[in-house]
């Protein structure tokens, strides 16, 4: 979470790939279930306190996030509603492209099988904790105990992507955006990937 996967993705379309964005997909994808949902969290989110719906009934995504980045069995409900929708999206995606360099701009990829089986090599996006941080409270105006859930939701993922047995090259973005894109072309694009 805010590590610079977006800002990644812009330089290397610059460089004749394509990407997808899979949070855009998690959006549609939530949409397409809000029912599922709504059915699988009253129970968790009475309890809790959270209200799901937003005053024309349909799904808040940040009052779901809110309560299922707390709880990992909450969090594995959700990505089993979610994550079939995702895969057909992006297997879709992959087809309409399979002659580009592709680009999945995904955090938990390593978590739907089918798909991370298609990828060459991982690029992982890291930042030091104190720069995600006040990116994300800049960015998303959530509240530091949910920044912080989300970032311990999410503390394992190099461990997990290595265990893909997928080359990954790591990226660290420290510095200005002009370092970031030299680092990028020289380890991606110009890196015989």
């Amino acid at each position: 979470m805010a590590a610079g996967k977006n800002t990644v993705c812009t330089i290397l379309e610059k460089n004749g790939f394509v990407s997808l964005d899979t949070d855009w997909l998690v959006h549609s994808a939530i949409k397409k279930a809000e029912d599922t949902i709504f059915a699988a969290f009253s129970e968790e989110s009475e309890h809790a306190g959270i209200n799901l719906k937003n005053e024309d009934g349909s799904l808040n995504r940040r009052s779901l996030g809110k309560l299922v980045f707390q709880d990992k069995k909450l969090l594995e409900r959700q990505e089993s509603i979610v994550h079939p929708l995702i895969t057909q999206d992006v297997l879709s995606f992959i087809e309409q492209n399979k002659e580009k360099n592709i680009i999945l701009n995904a955090t938990v990829l390593y978590k739907t099988k089918d798909l991370i089986s298609l990828c060459t090599c991982i690029l992982f996006v890291t930042a030091p904790l104190a720069i995600r941080f006040f990116r994300a409270k800049k960015r998303d105006g959530l509240q530091s105990r949910h920044i912080l859930a989300r970032f311990n939701a999410q503390k394992n993922l190099l461990n997990e992507y290595k265990k893909c047995g997928i080359p990954i090259i790591k990226i660290k973005n420290t510095g200005s955006k002009k370092r970031l894109e030299e680092h990028i072309l020289k380890s991606v694009v110009y890196g015989n990937l």
